[in-house]
C-alpha cells in the first residue's frame, strides 16, 4: 500500500492531508467538515471512493488502488462570483502534474482533463456559503475500465507503460493547484493562458447542455471572464455554466 503520509511535510502551506480508508463521497465528506469549521487547505484523500459523483450527478470510476480520488476545502477571499473559475485553476493544476510524465495535456472546458481524445480525470466544484469544495479524480494506474466507459477513458499507465506513484503525482498537482487557486482574482489573465494552450475544444463545432436546452456551434474560445465562447447562428454567446459538451 502506498504511503501517501510521507507527502504530508512537504505540500505548501495551508494544505494538510487527512486520509481516508473508505467514504462514498470526498467532496461530501470535506462538505461536513467545512461547515463544522473545519480551515482552508484540507485535503480528503480517500483510498476507496464508493459512490463518487462527476457533474449533474454522473458516477466516477475509482477503483481502490489505481486512481486517485480527493477534494480540497477552499475559503476564497474572491467576491463568490469568481468561485466557479476553481475549477479552471484545478485543471490546469492537474494538467501540469500529468506533464511531468507526458506531453502537453488537454482541457475539456471547465473540468476535464484529456490525453489522445480519451478522459483521464475530472474535476467537481461545489460551493457552500463560505467556502468552495473542489474534487479532483484522476486516473493513475488503471488498466481496465468498465465497457460503458473503455472507450473514452484512459489512464497515466495506459499512456506511459509505467505504474506511477500515486503519492507523487497527488503532491504535484496540489504543489500547482496552491498558485493557481490564488490567481482566480490576480494574475486570472495568466493562468488563463495556460488553459487557452491546452483546450481541446477551440475551434471546433461543438453540442453542450444550458438551462435553456441543447445548443450547437462552433467553440471560438475562452473569454476574459473564463466564459466559454460559442458562435451559431444568432451570434457569440458567453457561457459560464454548461454540461454534456461534446465534440461534433
Amino acid at each position: 500500500m502506498e504511503d501517501f503520509t510521507a507527502i504530508g511535510p512537504d505540500l505548501p502551506d495551508p494544505f494538510r492531508l487527512l486520509i481516508r480508508e473508505k467514504v462514498h463521497s470526498t467532496n461530501d465528506e470535506v462538505r461536513v467538515l467545512a461547515e463544522a469549521g473545519a480551515p482552508d487547505g484540507l485535503i480528503i484523500l480517500a483510498r476507496e471512493q464508493l459512490a463518487g459523483r462527476g457533474r449533474r450527478g454522473a458516477a466516477w470510476f475509482a477503483p481502490a488502488g489505481e486512481s486517485l480520488a480527493f477534494s480540497i476545502l477552499i475559503r476564497p477571499m474572491e467576491n463568490k462570483a469568481l468561485w466557479p473559475r476553481l475549477a479552471l485553476a484545478a485543471g490546469l493544476s492537474v494538467a501540469e502534474a500529468v506533464e511531468s510524465f507526458l506531453p502537453l495535456a488537454g482541457i475539456k472546458w471547465p473540468n476535464d482533463i484529456w490525453l489522445n481524445g480519451k478522459k483521464l480525470g475530472g474535476i467537481l466544484v461545489e460551493a457552500g456559503r463560505d467556502f468552495a469544495v473542489v474534487g479532483i479524480g484522476l486516473n493513475v494506474n488503471t488498466l481496465t475500465f468498465p465497457p460503458e466507459v473503455a472507450d473514452i477513458a484512459t489512464s497515466l499507465h495506459l499512456e506511459t507503460g509505467q505504474e506511477l506513484s500515486r503519492p507523487g503525482v497527488l503532491a504535484a498537482i496540489i504543489r500547482h493547484f496552491a498558485h493557481h487557486r490564488l490567481q482566480i482574482g490576480n494574475d486570472f489573465n495568466a493562468m488563463l493562458d495556460g488553459v487557452r494552450q491546452r483546450c481541446v475544444l477551440t475551434g471546433h463545432p461543438i453540442s453542450l447542455l444550458t438551462a435553456e436546452g441543447y445548443r450547437h456551434g462552433q467553440m471560438e474560445g475562452i473569454s476574459p471572464g473564463g466564459e466559454l465562447l460559442l458562435r451559431d447562428e444568432t451570434g457569440l454567446h458567453a457561457l459560464m455554466q454548461a454540461d454534456e459538451i461534446r465534440l461534433r
